[in-house]
């Protein structure tokens, strides 16, 4: 007796495999906008600051935590960041209050 495979676990099994691109979707790394103009760009453990210092951090897939380098507003503050979804996170400073940030568009050329 031959055993019937449902024609859905094709496809599944091969998003499984191959994957369906990027996986970014879920992890803080990317580049980050506010509102009032900063940017901070996160790369693993890698953190370009909304100041444009190269500095290392706590990083987390979900989440970073870094200390603000010198000569920068806030320096010596230890900064949380907190994914909230694809498209946003929420900065957490002990100085002001929180931040929500977006992933910044794609630059234009």
């Amino acid at each position: 007796m031959s055993r019937i495979v449902p024609l859905i676990a094709i496809p599944l099994v091969a998003v499984g495999l191959f994957g369906s691109g990027p996986a970014r979707a879920d992890a803080i790394d990317g580049n980050w906008c506010h509102a009032d103009g900063r940017n901070l760009a996160i790369k693993g453990p890698q953190l370009t600051t909304p100041g444009g210092k190269q500095i290392e951090g706590d990083y987390d897939r979900h989440g970073f935590t870094y200390v603000v380098p010198a000569f920068e507003p806030d320096a010596g503050a230890t900064i949380t960041m907190v994914l909230l979804s694809e498209t946003q996170m929420r900065l957490i400073s002990p100085t002001h209050p929180d931040q929500i940030w977006r992933r910044c568009g794609k630059p234009v050329s």
